[in-house]
């Protein structure tokens, strides 16, 4: 039955007061309405047939009233005005839809290949209890975290560098809580969260794996909103505050409470974390104690409307990890201790302005700096020396962006981008004396253009444009097109073609095994467009090309009936990456080669939906990812350090009058590694190894489960609880492996495991 026929088999009922028609729904439906008393006020309506369900009876009250509905979860709704202008827009963008309820509520996935994730609405996933920004991605067929990092998430056998993530429009160069374990990114700030994996739009630059476009809410809808809430990691804080009719702010906080309180989940994440560091390592008589670790993040958005037509939105965020520890030890029947520290840091504070000239027309100018800082201070008793290391990055930006929306078959997006990016690394140690200070600064300008096509059935979409990008200091073009087809056929298939061209001079190298106190040890480096080395104070400046990527993917997919099955074949090749930006731990850790890798691969989905209740899913992916270095390996291509061949996934996710529970199942092969040479006998302090990545892990295996349920403290006043158990059969896994040489020239086996059983329990309170 369609919300046109009930429309008309309504029109002859008597008209009720809205509050009245709520209420009744209210108990038929047992469902909750939350609202402004002046949003409904005078509002009038005919009482839905008894038969609906519940997304129907959505559909019908939005064409009949004129509001916006937005179901949170399957009991809370919430109803708000709507402009006249943006009531139009939602209905043509509700026509690109592929498939709401994407695995799970709130996950969205559109005709332009993009997934949006509104956290707001989310359902649940395996091992969540709150929608995690960066773990929610992970769920998705070719997005995967070989060593279960937010700090280090490969999207289609790419590293964590070459993810573009952007907070409400502004380039982050942090990503992690906790040194990479939770996101640093409050959800519940969060309006929503678009995820391209390709054939990207042409005004996003850099990100040559996939975007991470995290949006706060934009809109004044003058009601306040707020919550506070606490699990056994940290407590957050957050507030939608109206100041005025056209002014309001919205804030965020969330911090640790590690410092305060020893948890069974800090427990485990700090094994995991630390396993490998320093800070857990005692040599020499020394060890380690009154350590600290805490965790903060505070954000502010302030939006004022100047008029109808011009908005202006601030933008501040501060995310920060702080750790400090004292190492003690007896020297010469003499006690000792140095405090060793680590800190990091990403700021951002941004200034956005936005006019609709017309109904057609709009544009928007935003300029912002985002400035990433990690700092160590590291002292060896024993040696008597004290390391400082520095890796600082400044990145200013400003970008014109213009809409025009000829009609809605026809629109073009165009406009112009200047950033300036600088980063800097210090090492200074004082015994031996040694310094070494590096920065380099690049300033680039880009063009782009794009135009989007819709045929008259809405069965044919085109989006088809490029960006023009020049860097100064190189002297360098680069022309970068950006492509997206998608054609409906035989009512409920649909295939689809993505395709870009992209670079980008940012990314992240590993030098030692303990960098920062080998807690953090990738550090972001510039492009140079050197060609060979060049020593500068002693210090050897390698080589840094910029990197250059092609993709190309295509798809088909079938939805009907709640069911959607999904296959999508890639080819992508990456130019100009360097070998200390892979993580080497074999004959290649200490060398500096130029090279590519290309991956071949298929991302297979199967999900079924049981009306509003039931959601079940499965997932493969497959891929080929090769490294081809002409330096290294007599030129022949190895398998790439994250080719994990095959990943596989199962779930499902229940939903019934406030109550979610889900269970899932994650596995895939083991990531390559090189082993030493059983049948090489030397007597040189120097591991001989096998044939590069010639050997796999064991096989990972994970099984996690969550539950939450929602329930009303009063009419204003909404509660959630949660709990969740991650790795629920505490399985062993080993994620990493490497080898080193003690004293004796020995080959010691170095296993780093994953997270073990990891309980977490939750309560929120909205109001």
């Amino acid at each position: 039955m369609n919300v046109s026929s009930l429309k008309a088999q309504n029109t002859q009922k008597e008209k009720q007061p809205l509050s009245a028609i709520l209420n009744i729904l209210e108990a038929r439906h047992n469902i909750s309405f939350s609202y402004a008393d002046e949003t409904i006020k005078d509002k009038e309506a005919s009482l839905p047939s008894e038969d609906l369900t519940l997304v129907d009876l959505l559909e019908f009250l939005k064409e009949n009233i004129k509001l916006d509905f937005e179901l949170l979860d399957s009991r809370f709704i919430a109803i708000k005005r709507l402009e006249k202008e943006k009531d139009n827009y939602r209905v043509q963008k509700l026509k690109e839809i592929v498939v709401t309820n994407y695995l799970t509520n709130g996950i969205t996935k559109l005709n332009d290949g993009s997934i949006t994730i509104k956290p707001e609405s989310f359902g649940i996933l395996p091992g969540l209890i709150e929608p995690d920004v960066l773990q929610t991605i992970q769920a998705l067929p070719g997005v995967l975290s070989a060593d279960e990092k937010v700090s280090n998430i490969n999207v289609r056998g790419g590293t964590h560098d070459q993810n573009l993530l952007l907070w409400d429009g502004i380039k982050m160069y942090q990503s992690g809580h906790f040194f990479g374990l939770i996101s640093a990114f409050n959800p519940h700030t969060t309006k929503r969260v678009n995820m391209y994996k390709n054939g990207t739009s042409a005004k996003y630059g850099d990100g040559i794996s996939s975007i991470i476009d995290i949006e706060l809410p934009n809109d004044i809808d003058n009601e306040f909103k707020g919550g506070i809430g606490f699990n056994l990691i940290n407590v957050d804080a957050y507030a939608k505050i109206p100041l005025s009719k056209k002014t309001e702010l919205q804030l965020s906080t969330r911090r640790s409470v590690t410092d305060l309180v020893i948890t069974p989940t800090y427990d485990q994440y700090l094994k995991r974390v630390f396993e490998d560091s320093d800070f857990s390592k005692s040599s020499n008589n020394s060890i380690s104690q009154n350590e600290t670790f805490y965790f903060y993040d505070i954000n502010a958005k302030f939006l004022y409307d100047i008029s109808k037509k011009d908005k202006i939105r601030f933008h501040f965020l501060n995310v920060n990890n702080k750790l400090n520890y004292d190492e003690q030890s007896t020297i010469n029947d003499r006690d000792e201790a140095l405090n060793s520290k680590l800190s990091q840091q990403n700021s951002a504070i941004g200034l956005t302005y936005t006019r609709d000239w017309t109904n057609r027309l709009s544009t928007t100018y935003q300029v912002y700096v985002s400035n990433y800082d990690l700092d160590a201070t590291n002292y060896d008793i024993f040696n008597n020396q004290r390391l400082i290391q520095e890796n600082e990055v400044y990145d200013g930006s400003s970008r014109f962006d213009i809409n025009y929306k000829y009609n809605r078959y026809l629109k073009i997006n165009g406009g112009y981008q200047f950033s300036e990016v600088g980063i800097s690394n210090l090492e200074d140690v004082n015994n031996p004396a040694f310094r070494s200070f590096i920065k380099n600064v690049i300033r680039s300008h880009a063009i782009y253009a794009e135009t989007s096509l819709l045929s008259n059935n809405a069965k044919t979409k085109l989006k088809i444009g490029g960006r023009l990008n020049y860097i100064n200091k190189f002297k360098l073009f680069l022309a970068e097109p950006r492509l997206r087809f998608n054609q409906r056929f035989l009512n409920n298939f649909k295939f689809e073609v993505l395709g870009e061209f992209k670079h980008q001079t940012t990314s992240q190298i590993i030098d030692l095994q303990n960098d920062f106190l080998g807690i953090e040890n990738r550090r972001w480096v510039l492009s140079n467009n050197n060609e060979e080395n060049i020593v500068i104070n002693n210090k050897t400046i390698y080589p840094v090309p910029v990197i250059k990527s092609k993709q190309l993917s295509a798809g088909v997919h079938y939805n009907k009936n709640k069911l959607l099955i999904s296959a999508e074949a890639y080819i992508k090749k990456v130019d100009g990456i360097t070998s200390r930006s892979q993580g080497f731990q074999n004959q290649y850790q200490f060398i500096n080669s130029i090279g590519s890798y290309e991956i071949q691969g298929v991302d297979f989905l199967l999900n079924k939906q049981f009306g509003d209740i039931l959601s079940c899913w499965f997932s493969y992916s497959y891929s080929d990812n090769n490294y081809i270095f002409p330096s290294l390996n007599d030129g022949k291509k190895f398998p790439n350090n994250v080719d994990i061949k095959h990943t596989f996934s199962f779930a499902g996710a229940y939903t019934q009058n406030g109550l979610k529970l889900a269970i899932g199942l994650n596995w895939h092969s083991g990531k390559p590694i090189t082993l030493p040479d059983s049948n090489h006998d030397s007597n040189e302090r120097v591991i001989v190894y096998t044939e590069p990545n010639s050997d796999n892990l064991d096989d990972y295996l994970r099984t996690d489960c969550s539950a939450t349920y929602n329930f009303n403290i009063s009419d204003a006043t909404r509660a959630t609880i949660g709990a969740s158990v991650w790795n629920l059969l505490n399985k062993k896994n080993i994620i990493n492996t490497y080898y080193t040489l003690n004293d004796n020239n020995e080959i010691n086996t170095v296993e780093n495991e994953s997270l073990g059983i990891t309980p977490n329990v939750s309560l929120r309170i909205h109001f």
